[in-house]
This record gives C-alpha cells, sequence and structure tokens, in this order.
C-alpha cells in the first residue's frame, strides 16, 4: 500500500525510547515536519524532560499540557456515574483516558495546520483502536499513521539499533528495571508481560507500585465520608475538592489500606484474551460510594435501568466508541437520572475491602423509615394489600401451572 502524502504530523509523544523512535522514523520514512505533544494524565512521572528531549531532536512545536482536572471531570466521573465496569472486574483505567488523548491530538493537528497524527500503539492492542475511532469521530479526513504496524523493528534490540543510528540517545538505567508493560494515569496503574503472560502465575509482590498487599495494610481501619452532587463526589470528609484532587486523595487512602488490585484476564477488541493486573484504588473506592448514594436516591426502576444499560456502556468505552453517538446517547440518560444522587456515603476502609457503613441524604432521599420499620407503622403501609398484589402477579404463572397439570 502506498503510503499517504504527509506534510506536518503530531506525535503523542512520551520521550521514551519507543516514541523518540518513531518521531525520528516518521521524519525519514515520511519527510514530514513533527508536532510532540505530551499529556500529564496523573501518570506519576514527570513530563517536561519531553520538552527538552523534543527540543534536542529538532521540534520546533512543542505541547505540554496537564489534562488532569479534565481527565477526571469530563471522563472518569461521567463513566463512573454509570457505575461502569467491564466484564465484572476492569474499571477502564487506560480506555477511558485514550479519548482524550485523540481529543487533543485532533485539536492540535487543526491548531497547527497539520494533516496527520500518529501514535505508538502496537498492532495486537485496543489502543490503536481507541485512539483512531475517537481521531476519526472527531475528524472524519485525518490521517493516522502507526508505525508498529508499518515498520519492521519488531524487537527491543531493533529499536535501539535504529536509534543507535539515528543518533538518538538511549537511557541506560542501572539497577533493577521493571519488566511489566505498565500504563499509569490518574484512575489506574496496569501491568501486563513478563510472568503475567502466563495466567497460572501469580504476581510478585513487588511488581505493585500504588498499594500494599492485604495483609500489610493497617490494622485499625479507617472512616471516610464522601459528599455527593448530581452523583459526582465534590467533598471528601467535609473538604471540598477538584475532581482531580479527589481522585488523587482516594488512591492515596485506598493505597494505604491495600484497596484496588485485581488480576483479570479479559477479552480485547482485536480477538484475544490478555491478562492483566490493575491497580484502581480510588476507582475503587469510587464505585462502592456511588452505589450506594444510588441505592437511596434512585429510583427502583430507574437503578435498575442503568444496571442493564452499563455492560453496553463499559463495552463501548473499552472498545474505542467514547465518541460514538450511542455512548452519548446513553450518557444523557445517565445524567440525566443523577440529578437526585446527592448526599453523603460513609465508607470504611479495612484491609483491602470498601465497607459502607452509612448513607444519608436529607434532600432526595426515596428510603421511608415509617413504611420500612419492622415496628408499628401507624398505618403507613397496609399489609393486606399485599395479598392482591401478590395473585395479580402470580396469575400468569397459575395459569400455566394449571395447563401442566
Amino acid at each position: 500500500m502506498n503510503k499517504p502524502t504527509v506534510k506536518k504530523v503530531v506525535l503523542a509523544y512520551s520521550g521514551g525510547l519507543d516514541t523518540s523512535v518513531i518521531l525520528k522514523w516518521l521524519e525519514d520514512e515520511y519527510q514530514c515536519e513533527v508536532v510532540t505533544f505530551t499529556a500529564d494524565l496523573g501518570q506519576g512521572e514527570e513530563v517536561e524532560p519531553a520538552r527538552e528531549k523534543a527540543k534536542q531532536y529538532g521540534i520546533k512545536e512543542i505541547y505540554i499540557e496537564d489534562l488532569r482536572e479534565e481527565f477526571v471531570r469530563d471522563f472518569v466521573f461521567p463513566m463512573f456515574r454509570a457505575n461502569t465496569i467491564y466484564e465484572g472486574e476492569y474499571l477502564l483505567g487506560t480506555s477511558i483516558a485514550r479519548p482524550l488523548i485523540a481529543k487533543r491530538l485532533v485539536e492540535i493537528a487543526a491548531e497547527t495546520g497539520a494533516d496527520a497524527i500518529a501514535h505508538g500503539a502496537t498492532g495486537k492492542g485496543n489502543d490503536q483502536v481507541r485512539f483512531e475511532l475517537g481521531a476519526y469521530a472527531l475528524n472524519p479526513d485525518i490521517k493516522v499513521i502507526a508505525p508498529w504496524r508499518e515498520w519492521d523493528l519488531n524487537s527491543r534490540a531493533s529499536l535501539m539499533t535504529y536509534a543507535e543510528k539515528a543518533g538518538i540517545s538511549v537511557e541506560q538505567k542501572r539497577g533493577s528495571k521493571s519488566p511489566y508493560s505498565m500504563d499509569a494515569n490518574l484512575l489506574h496503574i496496569s501491568y501486563e508481560g513478563d510472568i503475567l503472560e502466563d495466567p497460572w502465575n501469580e504476581a510478585e509482590d513487588d511488581m505493585w507500585r500504588w498499594s500494599v498487599s492485604p495483609e500489610q495494610a493497617p490494622d485499625e481501619a479507617q472512616y471516610i465520608v464522601l459528599s455527593y452532587e448530581q452523583g459526582d463526589v465534590v467533598a471528601i470528609d467535609g473538604e471540598a475538592m477538584s475532581p482531580a484532587t479527589v481522585l488523587e486523595t482516594l488512591n492515596k487512602l485506598g493505597g494505604k489500606h491495600g484497596i484496588g488490585r485485581s488480576d483479570i484476564v479479559e477479552n480485547r477488541f482485536v480477538g484475544m484474551k490478555s491478562r492483566g493486573c490493575y491497580e484502581t484504588p480510588g476507582g475503587t473506592i469510587l464505585l462502592k460510594g456511588h452505589r450506594a448514594m444510588e441505592s437511596l436516591t434512585l429510583d427502583r426502576e430507574a437503578a435498575h435501568l442503568k444496571d442493564e444499560m452499563m455492560p453496553r456502556y463499559a463495552t463501548l468505552v473499552y472498545n474505542g466508541y467514547w465518541w460514538s453517538p450511542e455512548r452519548r446517547m446513553i450518557q444523557k440518560l445517565i445524567d440525566e437520572s443523577q440529578k437526585t444522587v446527592n448526599g453523603e456515603v460513609r465508607l470504611k476502609l479495612y484491609k483491602g475491602n470498601v465497607i459502607v457503613v452509612g448513607r444519608r441524604s436529607e434532600t432526595d432521599s426515596l428510603f421511608d423509615e415509617s413504611i420500612a420499620t419492622f415496628e408499628d407503622d401507624a398505618g403507613a403501609y397496609d399489609q393486606k394489600d399485599a395479598e392482591g398484589f401478590i395473585k395479580l402477579n402470580a396469575l400468569r404463572l397459575r395459569i400455566a401451572g394449571k395447563k401442566k397439570k
């Protein structure tokens, strides 16, 4: 297939070996100008060094952006309003970051007059799909370059050789080096590769970065109170916080108590099964707290409808359809349901567990103690009404039972 003509490309750039090689490769193969874009999504690593590296390689237009607040406010929080979880276990930490990166790549391309974007995702994974579906949804005419699907640099040794020939500086770190492929942002950190490629192997305890093991967590439980407004946490223990600060704080609290570790074999969109380990301490707390808040303030059928839609919503996010019309439609329904999800939830954090111990809402609680009580309800509920209710609901079952006789 002939290469498209590209004058300028915006590259999602980390400053590491892979994307530095991609930067030079794009210049060599496409004879084009490269713009670099580095996003701070709360991965816990300094992003400014990417600026100096890009300058060393002669890049004139360099974008370094702190997107932490936008990431949590416009992507993580909307997703958690739906109680989203993929295949019963995965809290979608990597998946939800990709549409924001795709959005900025396309926006920067428009700002700089670039006609293409490029990413470092491999041809085996989900991220290539997520980046590109997002890019095409936001700019149908954008050109996308995915070097891992084009070049023959299919090993770290070949990348090192290319880097050496191209004069790309490669940091040689001494001491122990993580053997895992990792991705981190404010919502989670993921681990794949090395011994994890055998799903029978237990993850090494020193692999985990954000959390202690439940066995090593404090012996004393910690209580916290989450304050909700329209489904989003706005304060912790009465202290108002921005979305990113909420998640940062919950990550620290959850990690301290051994919360949020998971070991999953998941079904990738591209067709293969993949084993990965994840740390999502703050997200685990958010999910538990949000469901508790909804249990008090959300109508039964509205809550059940949300639960029915959630797996579809989760699959859309996982497969890269964040910008699709169906995800947007579902989001509007979800957000409408959250208007009454206001109040407070009290949680106990203890050795890997998030335990709901209280919930209250002064304005939107649907819990009526006078009806629910086991004591005298002073006529608030006529128990005789239940007989007709049961008989009506049993009618079809009784008719079918008689036919069987």
